[in-house]
């Protein structure tokens, strides 16, 4: 695939938009967002470009700035971030069609451009700089854009370069992929692996890129499942995705489940909570008698550290095997949690839906055991639903922070 991307970011977004509403420079302005009633041992939420010039990072604890630095402190305002973002997506429908635009979080854009450039008259870059330049004009805030062929390789370019380069921008294309996409490490640094994924690779002696593109496919495939794949592909600067397909994916039909946590749930705490979704999911299928070719998986913090993530694969063959969803989902929550930010929503939805068909095994399982599995299910389903949700439960279900013995009581 070889289309014109552009991944559009805006420069410290909150700290910006602070202080644009006081009528501040955010490159003069040593300005910082953060909770001020959690006294000095708070997160920043953001950070001014001033400060980052000073070695300030984006997300710090009040108490490990050098006392030498000087900042203002402002609380966060989420209401008023989401409505200038709004504005800056109102800025991109100027030039695209929402078909064409994906809005990968509340400061961050992803805009496929092939079929616009002969009505501009211009090259990718002319048009990312006249995006760039009427969202400063309109909303006095700064953007970033990184360029390339697909999604992976216009994000990493505007992680890695982009924000670094006067203009702003940095355009990379498949020639790059040896030169530039497989130097980076620690793999974290890319797009798409978080601390805890990049643990499970280096345990397999994969440090960079480089590393990754150079692995045996399909043993990343049996560790890590279809993640594994893609992960192969993306390492060798490969991302088939396209823009309209996620919008066509949105629009089909799907089942899906969320849940408002009534406390934060930190790291492994959580997959508990995702376990009992996809039983109460995997009970939602067997009803109607379908299977899932694709899972979501949403995760949304806390609201003082605000953002989340809302991430998909595909599997490789429809199925109800509940097992298979949690793998799926736990490779997932590994690969973009942030270690140790506290979540408040879990959200899950199962797309790509078929009417079952014929019985699928796999080397590790026999069709006997496959049968049983299912027959338990409908026995457990049925038992269900003539005594009750809580009748029986999986044992995990039992420990304290799970929530679905009382959520069946309300249901």
């Amino acid at each position: 695939m070889n289309r014109n991307i552009l991944c559009i970011d805006l420069k410290s977004f909150f700290a910006s938009v602070e202080c644009v509403e006081r009528g501040l420079d955010p490159f003069k302005t040593p300005l910082v967002v953060v909770n001020t009633k959690q006294g000095f041992g708070a997160m920043t939420l953001a950070v001014t470009p001033y400060l980052k010039e000073k070695g300030v990072p984006g997300r710090i604890r009040l108490y490990e700035i050098k006392k030498d630095i000087f900042y203002y402190k402002v609380p966060p305002r989420m209401s008023l971030y989401v409505k200038k973002s709004k504005e800056v997506v109102d800025i991109y429908l100027d030039f695209v069609s929402s078909d064409d635009l994906h809005i990968y979080s509340i400061d961050e854009c992803f805009l496929d451009v092939t079929d616009y450039l002969h009505y501009y008259q211009m090259t990718d870059e002319e048009l990312a700089k006249k995006i760039m330049d009427t969202i400063f004009l309109k909303t006095h805030l700064t953007a970033t854009c990184g360029i390339g062929p697909n999604m992976l390789l216009a994000k990493v370019a505007m992680d890695k370069e982009a924000k670094k380069n006067k203009d702003g921008i940095s355009k990379w294309t498949y020639d790059d992929v040896k030169k530039k996409l497989w130097q980076i490490k620690p793999l974290s640094d890319v797009w798409g692996i978080g601390k805890r994924l990049e643990k499970r690779l280096n345990n397999l002696g994969i440090y960079s890129v480089e590393d990754l593109a150079l692995a045996n496919k399909d043993m990343l495939k049996k560790k890590f499942g279809i993640l594994g794949t893609e992960l192969w592909w993306h390492a060798n600067g490969i991302d088939n995705c396209v823009i309209k397909d996620l919008k066509h994916e949105v629009k089909n039909h799907f089942i899906s489940h969320s849940q408002v946590l009534l406390k934060d749930y930190y790291d492994d705490d959580v997959l508990l909570i995702i376990r009992e979704m996809l039983s109460v999911l995997g009970k939602r299928l067997r009803k109607e008698n379908l299977e899932c070719g694709c899972i979501y998986l949403g995760i949304t913090y806390s609201k003082i550290i605000g953002g989340g993530f809302y991430h998909s694969l595909k599997i490789d063959m429809p199925t109800q095997d509940e097992d298979i969803f949690f793998n799926i989902c736990k490779n997932l929550y590994d690969r973009y949690y942030i270690v140790h930010n506290p979540i408040r929503k879990v959200s899950i939805s199962f797309s790509k839906l078929s009417v079952k068909g014929k019985m699928q095994l796999n080397l590790f399982q026999s069709y006997e055991d496959k049968v049983k599995d299912e027959n338990l299910n409908l026995v457990i389903d049925t038992l269900h639903k003539r005594f009750g949700n809580n009748s029986v439960l999986k044992a995990t279900f039992l420990l304290p922070l799970s929530t679905i013995k009382e959520r069946n009581k309300q249901s």
